[in-house]
């Protein structure tokens, strides 16, 4: 009886666990309702999951991501910005009725954006900072493609339907990736409620929510046989979208025990877009261990040097460097030390001297550089010496190529003198 009881006990402890935390299994592509899906380690960018990253999708409001972070970086919070004549009668979709002459502030407005998902307070923003939509979809492109986004085009600041704007899961993933990297940005997008105080317009407070339910929501969804909040542990944000055309497209990022995931869902249906964004980020917090392999300022190795002030440089490690294997991959990971050709003084602190391959079941999982942990001068007196000399490494050569030359000159010149002779010998 007792022995039934402990089991008893023990299955629902492991219920319970899973129930709160997901179950830990392999998650396969046909997992995923979405047409198309990612999963990155927020930190490092590492795929841990994808179904169809790189298909071209319209990504609706998810579009504000990047609009927010060149508002971020190009704008100015404090300003007090003047809504034009046309804004609010070219908007669709949501909005917070702003009307023509009305102030608000910067910070206002993109708080609007990125937590009610704004139509016109990203439009505004647009004109503000580039003057026109399509300049400042110049200024969104130049921006993606410096983040690392390798397939999108953006035509406007919020999303709403255009067939030539697109973006994908990866794309969208980078852009997420970087815009978390930002304070501020971090701090907008982990909040679901904002308020905007009465302006010389609008005679009462404008209360906004966001619908990223996995901020708050004690919605239920079935997961796996289990009902659980949409509200996710640890979610700190990013944007969600819809339009008809998109679907429903959610860009996550959750942090739990100092590891923070990011996840990208495009194109789901219903409730699905919850599932689906827990299931990805079940499996990047259940199914993958974070392995450390090297530290910054780590020693490598000396390198030999032989017309430096010293008889060697030091060799450490560039950065810290991280990756998450899969719990039960097997974690004998060696590693491959590369040092560049002839390095030579004088040599820079932080110079890159060669690199390191950390390889698991005979791939390359990561690689970080080896940089110089010092500076490094010539020899006294060597600068002199090695510009006087005829026979360093690159003189050499020209040396043999001119006594080539000379050689089959002199050879010809002798030749030409000898036929002179015999002709005139010839001719006496």
């Amino acid at each position: 009886m007792k022995k039934s009881i402990v089991i008893i006990v023990i299955m629902l402890i492991l219920n319970l666990n899973l129930a709160v935390y997901g179950q830990s299994n392999d998650l396969l592509k046909e997992d995923i309702n979405a047409q198309s899906a990612i999963l990155i380690n927020g930190e490092t960018g590492e795929i841990l999951f994808e179904k169809n990253m790189h298909k071209k999708m319209y990504p609706a409001s998810t579009t504000k991501m990047l609009t927010g972070i060149l508002a971020l970086e190009q704008g100015d919070l404090d300003k007090i910005v003047t809504v034009d004549d046309k804004t609010p009668f070219e908007i669709d979709g949501t909005h917070i009725a702003l009307e023509p002459g009305e102030e608000l502030r910067f910070k206002e407005l993109l708080n609007a954006m990125l937590i009610e998902s704004a139509n016109d307070a990203a439009l505004v923003l647009a004109k503000d900072m580039a003057g026109s939509v399509e300049d400042f979809s110049k200024l969104m492109n130049e921006k993606a493609k410096e983040i690392g986004a390798i397939n999108s085009n953006f035509v406007n600041p919020n999303g709403l339907p255009d067939e030539d704007h697109i973006s994908t899961a990866y794309d969208l993933a980078m852009i997420a990736k970087y815009g978390m990297k930002n304070k501020q940005f971090r701090n907008i997008v982990k909040n679901y409620q904002y308020s905007i105080e009465a302006t010389n317009m609008k005679n009462e407070r404008r209360n906004m929510q966001s619908v990223n339910k996995l901020l708050y929501s004690n919605q239920k969804i079935n997961l796996d046989g289990n009902y659980i909040d949409i509200k996710y542990d640890g979610a700190i944000g990013v944007k969600t979208g819809y339009t008809k055309d998109a679907g429903n497209c959610l860009v996550s990022a959750a942090k739990r025990d100092g590891k923070m995931l990011i996840s990208v869902v495009l194109k789901s249906q219903g409730t699905n877009l919850w599932i689906d964004t827990h299931k990805l980020l079940n499996h990047g917090f259940n199914d993958f261990d974070k392995k450390i392999l090297g530290f910054k300022n780590e020693f490598v190795k000396n390198i030999d040097i032989n017309n430096g002030d010293k008889d060697f440089v030091t060799g450490v490690i560039s950065e810290d460097v991280s990756v998450s294997l899969k719990s039960d991959m097997k974690n004998d990971i060696s590693k491959k030390i590369k040092i560049n050709d002839n390095i030579r003084a004088p040599i820079e602190k932080g110079e890159v001297l060669g690199s390191i391959e950390y390889i698991n079941d005979e791939k390359i999982i990561e690689s970080v550089n080896i940089v110089s942990a010092e500076e490094i001068s010539l020899i006294a007196g060597y600068e002199k010496t090695l510009s006087a000399s005829l026979f360093n490494d690159f003189n050499i050569w020209w040396i043999v190529i001119i006594l080539f030359l000379f050689l089959i000159l002199r050879i010809n010149i002798l030749r030409k003198r000898r036929k002179k002779r015999k002709r005139k010998k010839r001719k006496i």
